[in-house]
């Protein structure tokens, strides 16, 4: 089964309506295809309708695993759904680090993802740490059978994000990342993308992307930058 390919901008806690405003306006220029966006909360409507008719794909950072209640400040993934949310990441190292989620509220925000029709990231990784103790395998899979134990993985999309390549200029090599998808892999429904997230720019972008289980990227700083966010879409489609 051909597997799809996807580059996945995360903005996390960045932007104005006017810089994202201009940030779209070239997006929606070049209009690639197999790209979303991942937007902050108060942005999705913005994104919404700027991005109505195009190729290009949009999404959110985080979302409750509750489905509604007195839960001030969470939005729950029916309201997502409801703005026309096509994908939302799931346990992102920041959410996991910062905020104490737990591989058990992953798995509980997986599946509010998916009741709702839409397509979670799930994003799993090791600290450097873990990797100096020869834990990488170990850690990741946790992670991952977390989610695996309670739902299906059909239709879902899995982030392979070294939490010490994240926004520290570090980069795992192509040999590095494609040995933890390879082994992620196996673990996985045919036909599953996997991307690579870690400090990925235009000038590394091809070489991660031409590793035979790597899918993808999920980008953050690069995805801020118009120009920087295109040349790694377009890495990936060749």
């Amino acid at each position: 089964m051909k597997r799809s390919r996807l580059v996945a901008g995360n903005w996390k806690m960045h932007g104005s309506r006017a810089s994202i405003a201009a940030l779209l306006d070239e997006l929606v220029k070049a209009n690639p295809s197999g790209c979303a966006v991942c937007a902050p909360f108060p942005y999705l409507a913005q994104v919404a309708e700027r991005l109505r008719g195009t190729r290009i794909a949009w999404g959110a950072q985080n979302v409750s695993e509750h489905a509604q209640g007195a839960y001030t400040g969470e939005v729950s993934a029916a309201m997502l759904a409801d703005l026309g949310c096509r994908y939302v990441i799931v346990g992102h190292s920041e959410r996991r680090q910062l905020y104490g989620e737990t591989d058990a509220l992953a798995a509980a925000k997986f599946a509010a993802v998916k009741a709702a029709g839409m397509t979670p990231i799930l994003c799993v990784g090791e600290t450097l740490k873990e990797r100096d103790a020869g834990r990488t395998e170990a850690v990741v899979a946790q992670q991952l059978d977390a989610v695996l134990e309670k739902n299906s993985f059909e239709n879902s999309v899995l982030a392979y994000e070294p939490v010490w390549a994240i926004g520290t200029g570090r980069n795992a090599t192509p040999e590095q990342a494609q040995a933890v998808h390879a082994f992620l892999r196996k673990k996985l429904p045919q036909g599953t993308s996997i991307l690579y997230g870690g400090s990925v720019k235009p000038q590394n972008a091809a070489a991660i992307f031409a590793m035979p289980d790597v899918d993808g990227g999920l980008i953050g700083g690069a995805s801020l930058v118009a120009g920087d966010f295109l040349n790694i879409v377009k890495a990936a489609s060749i």
